[in-house]
């Protein structure tokens, strides 16, 4: 991402702004004016010095002794990530997860309106959930046309997901967020954001294991093993 200055932000720092963002959000609702770069990267879980750093790619140095404005963070930080204009949303795949997505009422709030659901149960189709008609995906491009989309979300299975990614970018989206346990080949000017809570999964188990010391390499979970009737046999340390 850049500014209007062209200066190239990292994703990393662009993944911490938005937490900021939360932070700040949070701050001016309880009445905050402003905050030092202690308080709000203690808050947003970071140190202060990666703080600094990351808000200095988007122009604010905040005052010695005071700190930062909250408000003008704020305005700041909305006007970096793209959040001064709306957004549309139109969310693909109304299943278990899709459902639950579909009520998730932070979308709204942060400036990402739902607008548009489809899917291709026969028992989906047609009904409403929170107010919004789910659709067949063949209406895809002209429900997305219509509403102005700019980000698709994607919760089907992975089988599908492809198809209905091309769908979605025939229709003028350019941003997509996929939950489908797939990788979405699309055109160098589509962003996406692929979610696998799997992977997240996966990733937590290995910060698990090395804190309790367990990754000692790969052989460490077979140490002493000898072979049974075919089948190998752990023995105890």
């Amino acid at each position: 991402m850049k500014t209007k200055l062209d200066r190239v932000i990292p994703d990393a720092t662009v993944a911490r702004l938005a937490v900021y963002l939360r932070v700040l959000g949070d701050m001016a609702t309880t009445g905050s004016e402003t905050v030092s770069s202690e308080d709000l990267a203690v808050a947003a879980g970071v140190n202060s010095a990666k703080l600094r750093k990351d808000l200095s790619y988007i122009g604010s140095n905040g005052t010695r002794g005071v700190g930062y404005e909250v408000r003008r963070l704020v305005h700041q930080i909305e006007y970096t990530l793209g959040l001064t204009h709306r957004h549309a949303v139109a969310l693909v795949g109304v299943g278990n997860l899709g459902h639950a997505l579909a009520g998730y009422p932070g979308f709204s709030t942060r400036g990402f309106p739902l607008c548009a659901l489809f899917d291709v149960d026969p028992d989906l189709v047609g009904i409403h959930i929170n107010g919004i008609l789910v659709e067949h995906i063949d209406r895809i491009r002209d429900v997305c046309s219509q509403h102005g989309v700019t980000i698709g979300v994607i919760a089907t299975p992975g089988a599908s997901a492809q198809k209905v990614c091309d769908q979605l970018v025939a229709s003028g989206v350019r941003s997509i967020l996929n939950f489908a346990p797939v990788v979405l080949q699309v055109p160098d000017e589509v962003e996406v954001r692929k979610v696998d809570l799997a992977v997240e999964m996966q990733i937590l188990s290995f910060h698990v294991a090395r804190r309790h010391g367990e990754n000692e390499g790969p052989d460490s979970a077979v140490h002493g093993a000898g072979v049974l009737n075919g089948h190998t046999a752990v023995v105890p340390r």
